[in-house]
């Protein structure tokens, strides 16, 4: 940290944290807004992830809070979880933050054990249908605030799911008699006496969770679209339109001023200024924020056990969101950031906003470039934005809970068109086969679907896709013959003449792995007779796993019964190491058989079979 307190550049410092801290803020609140817990966990979020994640980080200049990705499955834990506990927020709340404090201690975890070097690992595919999936969900799922429709307030619509609100109040008491141990049947008319108990108030609760329940995602927002068309609030619509046009249209007069500050300043000023009757943000609340204890006080296993993958799929995003804007920023200031600090970092920004109530987040490609831009040097810059932004909390938080909701609808949508990937989807016509089926797999699954699971699958189908590439590669390149000058490596020219019936020739070139290993076997069966000497050359075998290996040792130990001498050419340390390792050397081929060069191995030939 030895650059920390580097006063050299505490200006620079100051201005680039002030300056993506002013760009953060309605983000912030939007992403919140969008999670489901309301602005002020987005607020939380962007403090603590900005200042702990600086301060602990690997890349000087990273900017990090709520990101879109980040968001999209957020929301999608937080919907779960909330409906487990019949739509109740405040009761969720302590089991949805326990998933995102899981999730950022799996960061650091996964930065203690150095995992951050292999995230550039993750197909491009997989990662590009993903990104335009987040984009299509937010600007879908938005469509509804920015025209002033929300589900669970349109009695029609929840209406509709009385009977089955009566069915689910009616499972609840069946089930808490069960637990009491008074479900029998001459007691059934306590069941009957606690039916009648059911309020009209407590139907209409779950009705509401329910119809909130149906047109979330975007199949449930595209389903309730046409009732959010016939029921449009023209003000909400035009407070959302107005922000759309100046964040689009101010960024052709400059870049210098934020845009999507610009137009959360001037809408909210015009709704608050004429006094129009808006529908504003939910309240900010004032004053420091609180840890939530219940987190730890009300603890179950039971409670966050399904959502674990998803915490792991948090951890493991927040990780790749990171550290391409890490690669963006050493791009821009000519260093190198570190990965695994990267990733602590984050952890534990992660971990400390979840116990205060905020929604996870990133590294922040855009605030990080607007940082750089604004001569941010080092991690200062980051505590400077998380600062900037408890100090808005706690001095401006009930003006910004006059901010218009369809403002900040408005400054999502732009949000969404953003995040899509539009230079994979112009690539689409060029791309090979395969992995355009892998970018819509994971961009379809992920917009209708899950976008864990969507991951997930993507992950899975790009690596058999690359496991079978190279497989048929090592096929196709690697080869079994008799000696031939037309296929001979460069060193095999002068072979002697007199030994081509005697000797085949095995060159292995490319990995030998589960999936080039029945081929392997193949060719080893080809071998005639009339051959006494199997050279196999492995100079340009760079890797063999464990299905290569043993079958490797099937094949020599069928040749060594068939009485072959087998001598195996400039063998390479990682498969060297594996052979020793189950004594293939030199239980099965002896060291005398082994050589550096094909010149030793032509010599040895020489001296001991010409004879």
């Amino acid at each position: 940290m030895k650059n920390l307190f580097n006063f050299k550049h505490f200006k620079g410092d100051m201005f680039g944290g002030i300056t993506a801290g002013i760009v953060a803020l309605p983000l912030a609140l939007a992403f919140g807004v969008s999670s489901g817990l309301g602005p002020s966990a987005g607020l939380y979020g962007a403090i603590f992830v900005s200042f702990f994640a600086a301060l602990f980080g690997g890349t000087n200049t990273q900017i990090s809070g709520p990101t879109a990705p980040m968001t999209a499955v957020s929301m999608v834990v937080i919907a779960g979880i909330v409906a487990a506990f019949d739509g109740d927020v405040s009761k969720a709340l302590p089991a949805i933050l326990t998933v995102f404090l899981l999730a950022g201690l799996m960061q650091v975890g996964l930065g203690l054990i150095g995992l951050g070097k292999y995230i550039k690992y993750i197909p491009y595919p997989v990662v590009s249908g993903f990104m335009t999936a987040i984009g299509i969900i937010i600007l879908v799922t938005q469509i509804l605030p920015s025209v002033g429709y929300y589900p669970k307030e349109d009695a029609e619509f929840v209406n509709q799911f009385k009977p089955h609100a009566e069915e689910i109040i009616l499972d609840n008491i069946l089930k808490e008699e069960a637990g009491e141990g008074i479900l029998v049947l001459e007691d059934f008319k306590e069941t009957i006496k606690r039916a009648e108990e059911i309020t009209q108030s407590q139907i209409l609760k779950e009705s509401q969770t329910l119809a909130s329940k149906d047109a979330s995602g975007v199949i449930g927002a595209i389903k309730v679209l046409p009732r959010a068309l016939n029921n449009i609030i023209w003000l909400e619509l035009l407070l959302a339109l107005g922000t759309i046009i100046i964040i689009f249209g101010f960024k052709r007069i400059t870049t210098k001023i934020p845009s999507t500050l610009v137009a959360l300043l001037v809408m909210s000023g015009i709704a608050i200024g004429f006094g129009l009757d808006y529908r504003p943000i939910e309240e900010i609340p004032s004053g420091l924020p609180i840890p939530n204890l219940e987190i730890f006080t009300s603890f179950s296993l039971g409670n966050i056990t399904p959502y674990i993958f998803t915490a792991l799929t948090l951890a493991l995003l927040g990780a790749i969101d990171s550290l391409l804007t890490s690669v963006v920023a050493d791009n821009m200031t000519k260093t190198k950031h570190k990965p695994n600090k990267e990733l602590i970092g984050q952890g534990i920004g992660n971990s400390i906003a979840a116990i205060f109530g905020g929604i996870p987040g990133a590294g922040a490609t855009i605030r990080t470039v607007v940082n750089i831009n604004a001569g941010g040097k080092t991690r200062l810059s980051g505590m400077m934005a998380g600062i900037l932004l408890l100090f808005i909390l706690l001095a401006l938080g009930p003006v910004a809970s006059q901010i218009p909701a369809a403002v900040l609808a408005g400054i999502l949508i732009t949000v969404g068109i953003g995040v899509m990937d539009y230079k994979g989807l112009k690539a689409i016509p060029k791309m090979p086969r395969t992995e355009v089926i892998i970018m819509i797999i994971v961009l379809v699954l992920s917009s209708v679907w899950n976008l864990v699971y969507a991951v997930g699958i993507g992950l899975v189908i790009a690596s058999l896709m690359f496991m079978k590439k190279i497989g048929d590669a090592t096929e196709n390149r690697s080869s079994l013959e008799s000696f031939d000058r037309s296929k001979a490596w460069p060193d095999e020219i002068d072979f002697p003449e007199n030994l081509k019936e005697k000797v085949f020739i095995k060159h292995i070139r490319g990995p030998l792995f589960f999936g080039s290993t029945s081929y392997f076997q193949q060719l080893v069966k080809q071998i005639p007779d009339t051959a006494s000497i199997i050279i196999i050359r492995m100079g340009r075998m760079p890797y063999i796993d464990q299905s290569g290996l043993y079958a490797l040792e099937d094949a020599l130990i069928d040749l060594v019964k068939d009485n072959k001498k087998v001598l195996l050419v400039n063998i390479i340390e990682q498969p060297r190491y594996m052979m020793e390792r189950i004594d293939i050397i030199p239980d099965l081929i002896p060291k005398d058989q082994i050589f550096d060069s094909f010149k030793d191995c032509v010599v040895w030939i020489k001296e001991n079979i010409e004879k």
